[in-house]
């Protein structure tokens, strides 16, 4: 069964803007990192997928931007699933800074089960949908006092 993943990271001088800032697509990139690191924790990895000939995509990003993260900001990124059906799995996301108790980010994306052959839509196979269990009701992923599996 899945559960809340968090993933620690410091913000690096390359992650920052113009502005001074994180810029927007590191966020997306950030999105992808903890995705793929939590589902490697799941045993269902790139291995695997190259294995079972099936793999998730992402097809929908939705973000909101909160607050700034600076450099040298240490940013928890969280990331939990909240729904699954036979070919689609949806994945939250939440980026806190501790030293303010602040959520920098929200976001969700809706990732697609597909043939890696064809890049054509494929039923998620028992394996997948094992691994992508939603998280239980009665855990609140935005609350940070309680912090997860890392690497």
């Amino acid at each position: 069964m899945s559960t809340i993943f968090d993933l620690r990271i410091s913000v690096q001088p390359e992650h920052i803007d113009v502005l001074g800032h994180v810029n927007n697509v590191i966020y997306v990139q950030w999105m992808q990192d903890v995705a793929a690191a939590h589902i490697e924790t799941l045993g269902l990895g790139v291995a695997q997928y190259l294995e079972l000939k099936h793999a998730m995509v992402a097809v929908e990003h939705h973000v909101q931007y909160r607050k700034a993260a600076l450099a040298g900001d240490e940013i928890i990124l969280r990331t939990w699933l909240d729904d699954i059906n036979a070919l689609y799995s949806f994945r939250q996301y939440a980026f806190y800074r501790e030293k303010d108790q602040s959520i920098l980010f929200l976001g969700n994306t809706k990732w697609a089960c597909i043939e890696i052959a064809t890049g054509r839509p494929k039923r998620m196979s028992p394996s997948f949908i094992q691994a992508y269990q939603p998280v239980p009701t009665d855990l609140n992923p935005l609350d940070f006092s309680a912090l997860y599996a890392q690497i």
